[in-house]
């Protein structure tokens, strides 16, 4: 082969080169343009928006107290000399619970009985020396009238008279200051038996607490014992301002509590405070339950729920469908293609179990329930999941 020959044949193959070259550039440009378009196409999860009843709920912790409670104490000072219920015992209105030892007031009251009757017979010959008084006076006049008698002894009857009666009015003074000091010796007598009282509720309550022992010396007004009404029973709640306008009496709540595990208790809300506290900057609440059995008990731990608000018929999205653009929540609506998206400003309402309710506006479709950071409004999607609900709406 000449030299002619030679390089005709090393141009050929430096062209063929070049084309391979070229065509590889060519796949390779082409390959880099057809990932980089589907880098920018975001892999989504979507929900269906739907129309479904929704309840705005609150779990608040709160105790039991009772609805009741009479603390039993001595009206006067004195040892006790028997204990007559204890701790769990049922207690009837007026029953005695308590028997303080009464011999010195028993004779206190033997003593007023004696002086009743010095009173008695003080006054009893008061009005006799009266009557004689009457009868000499009576005598004089006639006497006096006949010329017998001098008025000088006229007035000295009449005075005599006088006299007499005055003897009898603080007689009988006497008498009511004595029976008022038996009935007061009578009524001290009987406070020895200290009895449980209370003007309303149930007839049968029970002891809670007991302070003292048979022996022990008490005085006037120390208490003795608890009793307190536990049907109904109460659950104090604390609640804040931001739930408070939403409170109103007669609400119902469910109440769960660790004593009985499973079960669920219905009460319904029957006062609000009308203040906050200034430490907590929440209000009470009372809630009352019903107890036949008396398995609540005060002191007992709850949390109750109670439904807030509801609405019927609701345009809801699940709760993770919510995105924040500035100060602006919204959601992403997959355009009726299924390729895009575009970004829909919202109001919501009320949320309940992972779903929240849309205001304002009619939307239907589907949103973005994750992938939101990925992309904006106009952005190109794939849908590679859809969120199935919770429950039928």
């Amino acid at each position: 082969m000449d030299s002619r020959q030679s390089n005709k044949l090393l141009l050929l193959l430096g062209l063929l080169g070049l084309a391979a070259v070229g065509f590889l550039v060519m796949r390779v440009g082409k390959g880099g343009a057809e990932a980089r378009s589907e880098e920018r196409i975001a892999g989504v999860e979507v929900a269906t928006v739907q129309r479904r009843s929704l309840e705005l709920e609150r779990t608040l912790s709160g105790a039991l107290e009772a609805e009741s409670r009479v603390v039993v104490a001595a009206k006067v000072g004195g040892r006790i000399e028997r204990i007559a219920v204890d701790l769990a015992d049922p207690v009837r209105r007026g029953q005695a619970v308590v028997y303080l030892d009464d011999a010195e007031f028993g004779q206190a009251v033997k003593q007023a009985e004696a002086e009743l009757a010095v009173a008695t017979a003080n006054l009893a010959q008061a009005r006799n020396a009266l009557e004689l008084s009457r009868r000499e006076n009576r005598r004089i006049e006639t006497l006096r009238e006949r010329g017998i008698a001098s008025d000088s002894e006229s007035d000295i009857a009449e005075a005599n008279r006088m006299e007499r009666e005055a003897q009898v009015a603080v007689a009988e003074a006497q008498i009511n200051r004595a029976t008022a000091a038996l009935e007061s010796a009578r009524i001290r007598y009987e406070y020895t038996r200290v009895t449980a009282d209370w003007s309303e509720g149930d007839a049968e309550r029970m002891v809670a607490e007991r302070y003292v022992e048979e022996g022990n010396t008490v005085s006037a007004n120390e208490p003795l014992m608890l009793i307190v009404q536990l049907d109904p029973i109460v659950a104090v709640i604390s609640v804040t301002e931001r739930d408070y306008g939403l409170l109103a009496r007669g609400m119902e709540a469910r109440f769960a509590t660790d004593a009985f595990p499973g079960e669920v208790f219905v009460g319904r809300i029957d006062r609000i405070a009308p203040v906050f506290r200034e430490s907590s900057r929440q209000a009470r609440v009372e809630l009352t339950l019903a107890n036949p059995d008396g398995r609540l008990k005060p002191g007992m731990f709850v949390r109750a729920t109670i439904t807030l608000d509801r609405v019927n018929d609701a345009v809801a999205v699940p709760e993770a469908a919510l995105t924040r653009r500035g100060d602006v929540d919204g959601v992403f609506l997959v355009d009726e293609s299924g390729d895009s998206v575009s970004w829909v400003p919202v109001k919501t309402g009320v949320r309940s179990r992972g779903w929240v309710e849309l205001r304002g506006g009619s939307i239907s479709g589907r949103v973005v329930t994750l992938g939101q950071h990925l992309i904006d409004g106009g952005s190109a999607i794939r849908v590679v999941a859809t969120h199935e609900s919770e429950a039928t709406p």
